[in-house]
């Protein structure tokens, strides 16, 4: 008899449905099948049942917080088990230790935590029975049918236990002693907060908090620029002044210039020329892709996007989430006619099939077993479903995975770019853009409301002439970087801090070298917001000033370096492909712990915060990561209260006992209001001058102030 272990409760179930069963108290007896001659019990684990042990377990010592203390480095690590999950372990202890049990089933998530996760637990129950692999990539009947009729050999898994094995244990050592040696030195200089800092989140809260510096370094410039319309024959359009490839002016008065010279004056069409491009169908999706695919359409978080995929994996339609390839074999491309003809049931997918390409066999833009690694893209099961059976949220991202999947098997798009160059009394230049789109391809299935940035242009030709219809002038600011938003910060941990556009991706990841992993980096992003380094705030990613402390005092440590985790991540996916060594991995880590313990001490002496509000950063008690700094940052305007922060905005203590609604909101008109610019408020009745309102596409400066006649927080502008 054999005994399967999964990875959660549902997974289970899922695995047992394809034969006869009946449940139990934690687990399901199989009853005799083809698959299961003598029958099996299924059972499974509740996410990790261990972790490793708490300091104080290793050396008493090591409780307390101490700098003489650090570096805190086990000489071997262990596990202990989770209270709350105990029940369950002993469930599946008692099953591995049934007489009849001859054979472990090892079903956890086919990637690297589900092998730790499994393994942990057969190694604490202390059973030594023959294991295998269960290796799926879908929760279909007939992939789970098919996994279990040819199970994979435990051995061939091993590595990438000891990838696991070696990312905890490293992210424990990295993180165990970078925290307590930031914390104890910054509670040093006022902070009483818990300052964690780890492997992957530093250097992605890093670019975060790099991004808010160059916005606040960022000087805005006023630039004009001269439109012209055009009369050439029978046709008008429009166009830019420029200049040697530049149209902003830098004065107004310049502007005005260009624009009397050019009024009514004749023009001549002096250069045209029309660049046909093809942009083949984008590719299939990993994780990564369509998190980010999914932030920008509908601010879905990571998270969310990966927890709903979850589901729709569990119930057998997509295929495994956390994939990071987005390629699939020739195996599984022979199933894509059969899943296309399910899809054509639906609507809208009905409209887009059949499809130009009945197979994609051929087509290694999509098919390349050599860049399938542990799973292929994700893409829809044959288990196809009714998308409006679904939750609205599945139904969303379902329709995505989808979408992608029948464009995949489209024509290329087909565009025309169309630039023009009109000559003004023979001086003065402008140029016009614009694109017509030739054959539409997979663009009809994937992008159905897009605005056209770039008009049509009228079939004019070289040497026409004809003259100025009209002009004006429109004055503008140069814009500061824009703030990540959760689906480009994603992307910014899979290239390792390189911004790019996803369409680019494709050029530039010939390997993955990013922060982080497919699985992991949405659980990143969330353990940031909840331990108050970073708020979202309409899918915008602002760091707040604790964040801003703990970056500053790493500087330009390691610790704090994009590029540098990247390579620990790859070196962790050689350890998991046998190609490289698992202990000389952790001597390192080792090492890097000690200097990074070293290097805190020895900066510690220039750290310099004033202008960041580091009397909020204090420690409060509570909910784990529900509390706000209860500290006052002042004395209410309204009743004489405390003002204290209430998490998205500043607000009266008072308000529970008498109603004062006086607020601060801590986002005014796309402006990041600081605690510092509130104490500013409380204080002296108005705040410095802060710059960045933005009202439509106007930027603005203003004080902010309070109006004691009608109690309320208003703007006040300087006087010209």
């Amino acid at each position: 008899m054999k005994v399967v272990i999964a990875e959660k409760p549902d997974q289970g179930a899922t695995l047992a449905k394809p034969f006869p069963h009946r449940k139990r108290q934690g687990y399901i007896e199989i009853h005799p099948t083809d698959v299961f001659p003598e029958g099996a019990y299924i059972t499974w684990a509740v996410g990790h049942l261990f972790q490793l042990q708490a300091p104080e377990n290793y050396e008493s010592k090591w409780k307390k917080w101490s700098l003489e203390d650090l570096p805190i480095i086990p000489i071997r690590f262990q596990y202990e088990l989770q209270r709350s999950k105990a029940k369950q372990f002993a469930v599946i202890k008692d099953l591995l230790r049934k007489r009849e049990v001859t054979e472990i089933i090892h079903a956890g998530d086919a990637g690297r935590e589900g092998e730790l996760i499994i393994r942990n637990i057969i190694s604490m129950s202390k059973v030594q029975k023959p294991m295998k692999r269960l290796w799926i990539s879908s929760l279909t009947e007939k992939a789970i049918i098919q996994g279990f009729e040819s199970l994979r050999e435990e051995r061939e898994m091993r590595s990438l236990y000891f990838e696991a094995y070696s990312r905890a244990c490293a992210d424990w050592l990295v993180g165990m002693n970078a925290s307590r040696v930031y914390s104890i030195l910054l509670k040093q200089q006022g902070m009483s907060d818990v300052f964690s800092a780890g492997r992957v989140q530093t250097p992605t809260l890093a670019l975060i908090v790099r991004r808010d510096e160059e916005i606040d370094r960022f000087k805005s410039e006023p630039f004009w620029e001269v439109k012209a319309n055009f009369q050439i024959g029978g046709y008008t359009y429009d166009g830019i002044w420029q200049k040697d490839g530049e149209s902003r002016i830098q004065s107004q008065e310049l502007a005005g210039k260009i624009a009397s010279f050019c009024q009514d004056k004749p023009a001549v069409v002096s250069k045209m020329n029309i660049e046909k491009k093809e942009f083949s169908p984008p590719l299939l999706f990993n994780l990564s892709a369509l998190q980010a695919t999914i932030n920008k359409m509908y601010k879905f978080s990571p998270k969310k996007t990966l927890d709903v995929l979850q589901k729709l994996y569990q119930k057998g339609i997509v295929s495994y989430p956390r994939s990071d390839s987005q390629y699939v074999t020739r195996g599984e491309a022979e199933s894509f006619p059969e899943i296309l003809t399910k899809l054509k049931e639906y609507s809208p997918y009905n409209q887009w099939i059949p499809t130009p390409q009945g197979s994609l066999l051929n087509n290694k833009r999509f098919v390349n077993d050599a860049k399938v690694s542990d799973h292929y893209a994700i893409i829809p099961t044959e288990q196809v479903t009714d998308p409006k059976s679904l939750s609205e949220d599945e139904t969303k991202i379902y329709d995505v995975v989808v979408r992608r999947f029948i464009a995949a098997h489209h024509d290329k798009a087909i565009i025309n770019y169309t630039t023009i160059i009109t000559t003004v009394d023979g001086r003065a230049e402008f140029i016009s853009k614009g694109k017509q789109i030739l054959q539409e391809g997979w663009r009809k299935v994937l992008i159905q409301t897009e605005k056209e940035d770039e008009p049509l242009l009228p079939p004019v030709k070289e040497q026409n002439k004809g003259v100025v219809n009209s002009l004006h002038t429109k004055e503008g600011k140069t814009q500061p970087p824009k703030r990540y938003t959760e689906g480009q910060l994603i992307t910014l941990m899979k290239t390792a801090g390189k911004y790019m556009e996803n369409d680019e991706l494709e050029k530039v990841l010939k390997q993955t070298e990013g922060l982080g992993t497919e699985a992991t980096r949405a659980g990143i992003i969330t353990m940031l917001k909840d331990r108050k380094y970073i708020d979202i705030q309409k899918n915008i990613v602002f760091p707040t000033d604790k964040a801003k402390v703990l970056i500053r005092a790493i500087g330009q440590n390691v610790l704090a370096s994009a590029e540098m985790t990247a390579k620990w991540e790859q070196r962790l996916q050689e350890i998991g492909t046998g190609k490289a060594s698992a202990p000389e991995f952790m001597e390192k880590v080792k090492k890097l712990s000690s200097r990074l313990v070293q290097n805190a001490l020895e900066e510690s002496r220039t750290w310099k915060f004033e202008d960041l509000d580091t009397d909020s950063i204090q420690r409060t008690k509570g909910r784990k990561g529900k509390g706000h700094s209860k500290t006052s940052v002042g004395n209410c305007l309204k009743c004489g209260g405390k003002v204290i922060d209430k998490g998205k905005f500043y607000g009266c203590s008072n308000y529970q006992s008498t109603k004062c609604s006086f607020t601060i909101s801590k986002t005014i008109l796309s402006k990041r209001i600081t605690q510092k610019m509130v104490k500013k408020v409380l204080t002296n009745g108005k705040s410095d001058r802060i710059d960045g309102f933005k009202k439509g596409e106007k930027e603005f400066s203003a004080y902010l102030s309070w109006d004691s006649h009608q109690k309320k927080i208003q703007f006040q502008f300087d006087v010209d």
